[in-house]
């Protein structure tokens, strides 16, 4: 009997994208920027935004891409799963990243963008009162992270520190 074949979903930066099991959906290049999974256990379905920033404010003019901020990216997310059949009421989260990719400048507001996006998505998730289950944030070291919403796994992959399971 042949098993269903994984499909695995990939997400860019500033992208976001919502899947069902048995596919599982991955990001890499994960540095300042931080990936965050939104997803129903019971109804095996997840969401993942690569958000690259913390505030749309800081956009130029012209069209906005929702999945680039962090408090664009988690609303638009949020209306992504539930269509896709997630309960609202039933969301958790897991996220990575949120670097501190340039350790020598972190005296400079602006150049903390890591710490200030993981900060944003976190305001975001308590706003819509979702629970962040597991991170793995900070540090200064890249990240690729893959959600399987069959075991609600979050594997990370760390520059020079191997694979975990959040």
């Amino acid at each position: 009997m042949m098993g269903q074949v994984e499909q695995i979903i990939k997400v860019g930066i500033a992208d976001m994208s919502v899947i069902k099991a048995p596919q599982t959906i991955r990001t890499s290049g994960l540095g300042s920027c931080v990936g965050v999974v939104i997803y129903d256990p019971g109804q095996e379905v997840a969401g993942l935004a690569h958000v690259m920033l913390p505030d749309s404010t800081l956009a130029k003019t012209g069209t906005l891409n929702l999945a680039k901020y962090a408090d664009t990216a988690i609303q638009e997310l949020i209306k992504m799963i539930v269509k896709s059949g997630g309960r609202s009421h039933a969301l958790k989260a897991k996220m990575a990243g949120g670097a501190q990719m340039f350790p020598n400048l972190s005296g400079n507001d602006m150049m903390r963008i890591g710490p200030r996006n993981v900060e944003a998505v976190m305001n975001e998730l308590r706003k819509f009162k979702i629970s962040v289950l597991s991170s793995d944030v900070g540090g200064n070291q890249g990240r690729t992270i893959e959600f399987d919403p069959l075991t609600s796994s979050l594997m990370i992959r760390t520059v020079n520190q191997g694979i975990k399971s959040i």
